[in-house]
């Protein structure tokens, strides 16, 4: 039963080992595969393990002998499901590896903004704190946040560790989500409709799955109605947010701040213009990629494979 993995670096850049998934059965992994030669490489594979690899259903019905596709990720629009389906092969995905990893890399994003530390940390590098004519100087506006509102948009797994930490730090937090169930029994917390949740935000940071309903949620007309003072952080879906009016509102001075792990595509190309905009931190979608979190998505994805092979899939989308 031939295994091929079709973009296996980001995973496993060479910290991990692929050997647990290799004693499952004959295994090739690949680091990258263009879109131009996914049916070669996948010629004869019974399962596949694909991220960002498009498996499109020109490709599969290219591919009688695949049976299984998994996908080492929460997400899996990378692959025409419903095509799959059609053709009898099992897909799955891995929804639960990087909670506690993206929660605290959404707060690296806060404190950066609040704090400005790579800054200051420069600046001292660069002289600025031994000619200074004062003991203490910060460059930007230091800011507490005890006693702010955090407004997460989307309470599920990610989005309640997020809370916990927020309650931890001594925010109030209010929540969006279409399903409201198990609501936190932290002080003063409620659901609010979403338009409300930005206006009394003071940290905007959205944990919704993307869904043809909420693409362009981030908009100029839904910035404006947030606090001038406000952050905004999305280590969720790229599209959530529309990138040029974000980028205009950051720049007009509509909201203090933004801190971006994911964009509308990826890797931006070289114009998008949340890359120079005004208060804007950008990193390269890396909230789940702590090795710990990449340990517990290899097992998941061999874990998937396994129980497949028993008969009993798991996680099947």
């Amino acid at each position: 039963m031939k295994i091929v993995v079709l973009d296996g670096y980001c995973l496993n850049p060479g910290d991990l080992s692929w050997d647990t998934l290799r004693a499952v059965g004959p295994l090739e992994v690949y680091d990258r595969t263009p879109e131009d030669q996914v049916a070669d490489r996948a010629a004869g594979a019974s399962m596949l393990l694909t991220n960002k690899t498009p498996l499109s259903a020109a490709v599969l019905a290219q591919l009688p002998d695949l049976k299984y596709i998994g996908g080492p990720a929460t997400g899996y629009n990378s692959v025409d499901v419903a095509a799959a389906k059609s053709r009898g092969v099992t897909v799955c995905n891995i929804p639960t590896y990087g909670t506690a990893s993206v929660a605290q890399f959404a707060f690296a994003l806060l404190l950066e903004l609040c704090h400005r530390v790579g800054a200051h940390s420069e600046a001292v590098r660069q002289g600025e704190w031994s000619r200074s004519a004062d003991w203490s100087f910060w460059k930007y506006p230091l800011i507490e946040l005890a006693g702010k509102t955090m407004g997460i948009v989307g309470l599920g797994r990610i989005g309640r560790q997020t809370a916990a930490i927020a309650h931890a730090l001594g925010m109030r937090v209010v929540a969006h989500d279409s399903i409201r169930t198990n609501a936190p029994d932290y002080p003063g917390f409620s659901w609010l409709p979403i338009d409300r949740l930005l206006a009394e935000s003071d940290v905007v940071s959205l944990h919704c799955p993307l869904t043809p309903d909420n693409k362009g949620l981030i908009d100029r007309r839904r910035v404006a109605g947030m606090k001038r003072t406000a952050f905004l952080l999305n280590t969720s879906r790229g599209p959530l947010v529309n990138d040029q009016e974000l980028a205009d509102a950051l720049n007009e001075g509509v909201i203090a701040g933004a801190g971006l792990d994911v964009l509308s595509i990826e890797p931006p190309t070289e114009g998008n213009p949340l890359l120079m905009a005004r208060n804007c931190i950008v990193t390269p979608h890396i909230a789940w990629a702590t090795r710990e979190a990449r340990e517990r998505l290899l097992g998941i994805a061999v874990e998937n494979v396994e129980a497949f092979l028993a008969g009993r899939p798991q996680n099947v989308v």
